[in-house]
């Protein structure tokens, strides 16, 4: 059987996610991977978990090894919406305003899947997230693209581009995505100026905001910056976390706060999709949000990776400043983002990258216009503060091995 002629064209268009591929080299021995934002499993509360689970499982069986509701587990709701109040300070939330998904990736398709169709428009960064371009790409729109400065999207771009946008096209643009903390890949967040403004430019050109959030709790220097959805409210803005970060990616659960007609159009697309999330891992979750304080339990996490950055920005200066590199400096999350001469691909050098064992994701799979090729993402939270170092030792290498090699002489 022949199945590649039956395909759709949905399917024929869809290619492998490099990040997924890269961390398959990653594992092989000697290797060094700034590529995946994959939390260092030393941060895992294992043990609690592991007897939550147990008790979960033999005391509350009923209940997590069934099928559950498609919104989600009453309980973890419950839990999640004291955590926001605490977090947020985001008052008069009920069950109705949350959906748990499994992880944040099913709720970004989901809402490509509710509010997308052909010649949609969206605006993104760019860079732009790429979980959040694959999901909405499914449904075929028209990205309008804004790019980033250290104080995040520049609304301002975004706003000359929606009022060069025809009558007809405004009707069909459905929302602006952003990261606005310490953004994936960029590294930098959201300027409380530009929150407001994007705010303001929802409510002039009538569209609403996706505030994905899966790295405001990991905030280790500065101020917190209220959040798009405690400045602007659910009638403009659809707010999206994650445990991911924060307790345990293998949990994948994911969660949409909204306004309640928002939530219920949600649960239907998800009830065609995957029925339920897990009842066992939300129920695992649950308890450990109702005995232990997850804020402070982050703490000691956040300390390893702001020493991790550290080691990385230091590592830069000594490697990297004599090349012409620039690079982010993020006040919490996981990434840095270098930005080299034009006359680098990263993309290409990576094949020289993996001669001399050291990863990084290329910053053109971040951009959907195609660009970006002289950039890459890199992230300081997996490797340890020896391997960090070695790292940026060995990516330097293999960036003049790459110019002597590929860069024509000047």
């Amino acid at each position: 059987m022949n199945y590649k002629s039956k395909l759709s064209k949905l399917a024929e268009g869809i290619t492998s996610s490099i990040i997924r591929e890269l961390l398959k080299f990653a594992s092989e021995p000697g290797f060094i991977s700034f590529g995946g934002g994959v939390p260092d499993p030393e941060t895992f509360p294992r043990k609690e978990l592991a007897e939550i689970a147990k008790e979960v499982i033999e005391k509350e069986y009923r209940f997590s090894l069934q099928y559950g509701t498609t919104e989600g587990d009453p309980l973890l709701k419950a839990q999640y919406i004291r955590y926001l109040e605490r977090w947020e300070g985001l008052k008069g939330l009920t069950e109705n305003n949350l959906l748990i998904t499994v992880g944040s990736q099913q709720a970004l398709d989901l809402i490509a899947r509710t509010f997308l169709d052909e010649g949609s428009i969206v605006a993104l960064s760019l860079p732009a997230y790429l979980g959040a371009v694959s999901a909405f790409k499914m449904r075929n729109p028209r990205f309008l693209t804004v790019p980033l400065s250290e104080d995040g999207m520049e609304t301002e771009i975004l706003e000359k581009k929606l009022e060069s946008l025809s009558s007809e096209e405004l009707q069909r643009f459905k929302f602006v995505y952003t990261v606005p903390n310490f953004h994936n890949p960029a590294g930098v967040t959201l300027s409380l100026e530009r929150r407001k403004h994007l705010l303001e430019l929802a409510e002039r050109f009538d569209f609403f905001i996706v505030e994905d959030d899966p790295y405001g709790a990991l905030r280790f220097e500065g101020e917190h910056v209220p959040s798009i959805f405690k400045l602007g409210g659910m009638d403009r803005v659809v707010l999206l976390n994650t445990f991911s970060k924060v307790l345990s990616p293998g949990l994948r659960i994911g969660l949409v706060i909204a306004h309640e007609s928002v939530i219920s159009r949600l649960v239907r697309v998800k009830q065609g999709v995957d029925l339920c999330s897990p009842s066992l891992t939300q129920r695992i979750a649950a308890r450990y949000m109702e005995r232990y304080d997850m804020l402070a339990k982050l703490k000691e996490t956040l300390e390893i990776y702001r020493e991790k950055k550290d080691v990385m920005m230091k590592a830069f200066e000594r490697h990297l400043s004599d090349i012409g590199a620039r690079w982010t400096r993020p006040k919490g999350g996981l990434f840095s983002w270098i930005v080299l001469p034009e006359d680098f691909d990263t993309l290409e050098m990576l094949e020289i990258g993996k001669e001399h064992k050291i990863l990084w994701i290329p910053g053109s799979a971040f951009h959907v216009d195609g660009s970006g090729q002289n950039t890459m993402r890199v992230s300081y939270c997996l490797p340890s503060k020896e391997e960090i170092g070695e790292g940026v030792e060995r990516m330097r290498r293999a960036m003049e091995a790459y110019k002597k090699a590929k860069v024509p002489s000047r």
